[in-house]
């Protein structure tokens, strides 16, 4: 298995990654959002905001 950041050879102390620099580089993607999946659907956003604008107090 290869450390999915720098392609090294995975440490089983860290792993799937090679050491903990790499590990902690992939927590601060997924702390800043840089992962995420794409929606397909934008419709069902548009929908959600309409909805939460149209009714502020639900959000309590």
């Amino acid at each position: 298995m290869t450390c999915p950041i720098c392609k090294k050879p995975a440490d089983p102390k860290y792993r799937p990654f090679c050491s903990r620099r790499c590990a902690d580089l992939d927590l601060g993607r997924w702390l800043n959002g840089s992962y995420a999946v794409a929606s397909t659907d934008p419709e069902d956003i548009e929908e959600a905001i309409e909805q939460i604008a149209s009714n502020p107090d639900r959000l309590h």
